[in-house]
């Protein structure tokens, strides 16, 4: 049974402390609430399982280990608010993961529950804000405890098999449950393209006029000699079917007496139904739907999508005001508040006219399984604030995926198109030898297609009979005798199904309820940096790699349950049942481990380390042998066949990978000779002891030892630990950063003059 929550309609009497999760929502919320309260930012998240440990007690009930996140300075900062706050309210984002957030803040920060408050909104506005304290309320530990098992699911999954993957594949391999599968989608795909028989078929045409009557229209073949000339063949692939439509026409012969039929007539109208068609506008978006129209539309990746959607949520500065301009944008409901629905109702009409307007505010109901009801849809907070009056104010990109919402959510609350069709059935030689269809289709009334224009998928990928609806047809009649000035015939080869693209790689996940709307992005993300998967560059279609699919291979042999769409989509059934507090999430978790680590112990005895291949037509660059192509993390490359006697190794690109160089320098940390090698920014000293010692200096030109490689000291103190400061350098330049990294992560902009003095005062101390 789920547990009471308790709520408190008043806001407790004194000064009172709002804790959010970004400083931009601190900085619009302090805004809205005024001096009355203090407002503070914790960051994200301010607790987690430790990074270097798996921080699950599997002998007591998969106890979690939780450790702080590393921000010593804003934890003081927050306790030193709470201490004079007579009320504290977390204000976290309104989901599970801000619940758990919240849940963290009270532990943490030993917060009294008779004193601490949970308050949430989806929009943030003045309005929401401010309402939200009507329904404060204490944290619901069942929304708590469904977030705290996914955590341990996925540390238990991705602790386990990581090592596994290390010594049976290759180093720096990772595992996850729905990053597993998202990369079985791809590799199962691949295989679909591979074995799929190409088929040839022909289709046939009329051109078509009634004498003396414009215009000229086209029909196509329907059925010959009784039977249906169109057929659908189904194919079973692994996460769908993929229907593929050809004909009976298997071959340009087999046209012949049905061109002979079409020339000899008579061609006449036999039927004629004329009717009038509605078509529904799509839902306002929910997470997975706005990713995709963005991919479609605007070009966006899922992870562009979703920060850029976070910056509209968070707020944008209109005329010195921050002004949150969308719901939240992690959401699996179609949901539109009634007071948003007025206000959108009176756009409507103002804007586009009384018809535009539907009779009642529309509701959708094919909702996501395991949908959160208390939330609601991605749409804009005030829908007055069209895209055109808010382009000043926006990036490019905000810019862009606004429209986008603004339209599509518009579009939702409008009436539904109206179309008048026609189908016309005309014979040649007599219905049971040769049936035509000619299809017609106008626009009665534009309704919502007046804001939104639909070309996603769905709609977008129709065959070429389809398309012919939008024909337009002359006046015609039953009985009528029409005349044949050409017959169009065609070749054409059936496809295999299409590559994933991000769009329809969320689209799937999402129909077989895997994963969850804020875990489609990352999902991406991860399985592209360990490059499981590739995106290509024209087309930007996903495609496994042959580390992804050898790394597939492995689990699916081994670990059936965790590579399976259903019982992947199970497990996420049983965290919404956690969520509801009809399940325990102790026992969902047992439940998953007893069957998880007898595949585990099995695999570690019995999977086995793939052998490398030959690199045909590859020559070892040292002694002429074979190579065989290997793996890294970082790659392919080619090693020669008799590794490690010889160390001949060479990229994939046929670049050669100089063997280390020696030389007659010392190591001063721990008396190894120094050896010279070639890394990504060119050739440098290092200890030949390496990994044990990690000592390496530049070289110059001719190979000289100049300056240490590593961090150097800038000469400051960390203001967060006290620590020293260190000069490091990334893709985009130099800054300080903390010597006692990862414990404290703070950084430090610096400036290139900054930069070379501290380069000066450590060759010095070099000298």
């Amino acid at each position: 049974m789920a547990t009471a929550i308790k709520t408190n309609k008043k806001p407790v009497a004194g000064k009172a402390l709002v804790i959010v999760e970004s400083p931009t929502k601190q900085k619009t919320i302090s805004k809205i609430l005024g001096p009355n309260f203090i407002v503070r930012s914790s960051f994200g998240h301010v607790r987690d399982l430790p990074s270097k440990e798996i921080g699950v007690d599997e002998k007591n009930n998969f106890k979690p280990t939780y450790v702080p996140s590393g921000k010593p300075k804003i934890i003081n900062e927050l306790k030193d608010a709470v201490k004079k706050a007579d009320t504290v309210y977390l204000a976290t984002d309104p989901d599970r993961e801000g619940e758990a957030i919240a849940w963290h803040l009270q532990e943490l920060l030993k917060l009294k529950p008779e004193n601490t408050r949970r308050i949430f909104f989806h929009e943030i506005t003045p309005s929401a804000v401010k309402e939200s304290f009507e329904h404060a309320r204490s944290i619901d530990h069942n929304l708590v405890d469904a977030q705290q098992a996914r955590r341990v699911l996925d540390r238990l999954v991705g602790y386990k098999l990581s090592p596994l993957l290390w010594r049976k594949i290759t180093s720096g391999l990772s595992a996850g449950r729905v990053q597993s599968v998202a990369v079985r989608l791809l590799t199962e795909r691949a295989k679909e393209i591979a074995d799929f028989k190409e088929e040839v078929y022909w289709t046939i045409k009329a051109d078509l006029e009634k004498e003396g009557v414009k215009p000229s229209f086209t029909a196509r073949i329907l059925k010959w000699e009784g039977k249906n000339v169109e057929q659908t063949t189904t194919y079973k692939l692994f996460a769908e079917d993929y229907k593929v439509k050809t004909t009976v026409f298997r071959n340009n012969e087999s046209l012949a007496p049905v061109n002979a039929l079409l020339r000899q007539g008579p061609l006449k109208v036999e039927k004629i139904e004329k009717k009038e068609v509605k078509q529904k506008p799509r839902p306002p978006f929910i997470t997975s739907s706005m990713q995709q129209d963005a991919y479609n539309k605007i070009g966006f990746s899922s992870q562009k999508t979703m920060m850029t959607a976070q910056g509209l949520y968070e707020g944008i500065d209109i005329k010195g005001e921050n002004v949150g301009l969308i719901t939240y944008m992690r959401t699996d409901s179609f949901n539109v508040s009634k007071q948003m629905q007025a206000q959108t109702q009176a756009f409507i009409k103002e804007k586009y006219g009384e018809q535009f307007a539907p009779v009642s505010a529309p509701v959708y109901k094919g909702k996501v399984k395991g949908a959160q009801e208390a939330h609601e849809s991605i749409h804009p907070t005030d829908v007055y604030r069209t895209p055109q009056s808010l382009k000043n104010y926006l990036t490019a990109d905000q810019y862009k995926l606004y429209e986008l919402i603004w339209l599509r959510f518009v579009a939702s609350q409008m009436a539904d198109a109206l179309f008048n069709t026609v189908a016309v059935d005309i014979s040649a030689g007599g219905l049971d030898k040769c049936m035509l269809r000619a299809n017609g289709r106008t626009i009665k009334f534009n309704g919502y297609l007046s804001v939104y224009k639909e070309e996603d998928d769905e709609r977008d990928n129709k065959d070429d009979n389809e398309k012919e609806d939008s024909a337009l047809l002359p006046a015609l009649e039953e009985g009528d005798i029409l005349k044949l000035f050409d017959i169009k015939t065609k070749d054409h080869k059936t496809a295999p199904p299409p590559n994933y693209n991000e769009a329809s790689l969320i689209k799937t996940l999402e129909k077989h309820g895997i994963g969850r709307p804020s875990t489609y992005a990352p999902t991406i993300k991860t399985i592209l940096d360990r490059k499981y998967i590739e995106k290509q560059a024209k087309t930007n279609k996903l495609l496994a790699t042959d580390l992804g699919i050898t790394v597939t291979e492995q689990l699916k042999e081994f670990f059936k349950d965790i590579m399976d769409l259903s019982y992947t989509a199970g497990v996420e059934e049983k965290l919404d049942d956690i969520a509801e507090g009809d399940k325990q999430w102790v026992n969902v978790i047992r439940d998953f481990y007893s069957s998880f680590s007898r595949e585990l112990s099995d695999a570690a005895q019995n999977m086995k380390k793939p052998d490398p291949s030959i690199a045909e037509g590859e020559v070892c660059p040292l002694c002429g042998k074979g190579m065989l192509k290997r793996r890294s993390k970082f790659g392919e490359y080619l090693t020669c066949v008799d590794y490690p006697n010889c160390k001949g190794k060479k990229n994939l690109n046929g670049a050669v990978v100089e063997p280390p160089q020696a030389t007659s320098e010392v190591c001063e940390k721990c008396g190894s000779p120094m050896v010279i090698r070639n890394g990504r920014k060119g050739r440098f000293m290092a200890c030949s002891a390496y990994p044990k010692c990690r000592n390496t200096f530049s070289v110059d030109a001719e190979g000289n030892k100049t300056a240490a490689t590593g961090p150097l000291d800038s000469g400051r103190k960390c203001e967060k630990c006290g620590g020293k400061m260190v000069l490091r350098s990334s893709k985009r330049g130099y800054f300080l950063g903390c010597g006692n990294y990862p414990k404290c992560k703070n950084i430090v902009n610096v400036t290139p003059d900054e930069v070379e003095e501290i380069k000066k005062k450590n060759e010095k101390k070099e000298a």
